[in-house]
């Protein structure tokens, strides 16, 4: 890529905290929704899954944009493989209950697509962040109370890090923005591979 492109991030997320996290990394995203049926995609384990979800979104959103050769979509998605099960978000409160009622005092293994599409020039790249989740051993009441507040339909795995349910989770081992939806430290990664330095994002 040339070195003198304008370049700009667009976000394939519905994901407030994922923009937070950009933006609070100096990085202004225009955020595009992609609208895909994610229960379409299928896969027999939680890393393919999220990265395939990922592409998907990325490549949704492309399609549809304008020629700009400093675009630069970004897909991503988390889901929480734990004790052979794979967690999105959960279809309703009562199964958030019974994932947490299953969770509390173990460990889960929280894994986050990202893929990044260039828009004029075709290059792309894509990893998966894996950061491990140990959740506390909450009470049935502390259950309950967080299921109530809507919180947890709202998320991967049913638990936020940066919410109400931070108080649930005793420690990572791993990347907390990864868990939070998107690891910038895999990002710039990401862009180095397409030859784009994640300064050139920063807003001005």
């Amino acid at each position: 890529m040339q070195n003198d492109i304008t370049y700009r991030l667009i976000l394939a997320s519905a994901s407030p905290a994922r923009r937070a996290l950009l933006t609070g990394a100096g990085i202004d995203a225009e955020v595009i929704v992609s609208g895909v049926d994610e229960s379409v995609v299928e896969a027999e384990d939680a890393h393919t899954l999220c990265l395939a979800l990922a592409r998907m979104k990325a490549r949704t959103v492309a399609a549809d944009l304008p020629a700009d050769p400093g675009a630069l979509v970004l897909g991503c998605d988390s889901v929480l493989a734990f004790e052979g099960e794979i967690f999105g978000k959960p279809a309703s409160p009562e199964e958030a209950v019974k994932r947490w009622s299953a969770m509390r005092g173990k460990s889960g293994v929280l894994h986050t697509g990202h893929h990044l599409t260039g828009l004029v020039s075709g290059l792309q790249a894509e990893s998966v962040g894996t950061t491990v989740v140990h959740f506390a051993d909450v009470s049935d009441a502390e259950i309950e109370a967080y299921v109530a507040s809507g919180e947890p339909l709202q998320v991967a795995g049913a638990f936020t890090l940066d919410g109400r349910g931070g108080a649930f989770v005793e420690r990572i081992e791993g990347d907390p923005g990864n868990v939070i939806g998107l690891s910038l430290p895999l990002l710039r990664t990401l862009l180095a591979e397409m030859g784009v330095p994640i300064t050139s994002l920063w807003r001005k």
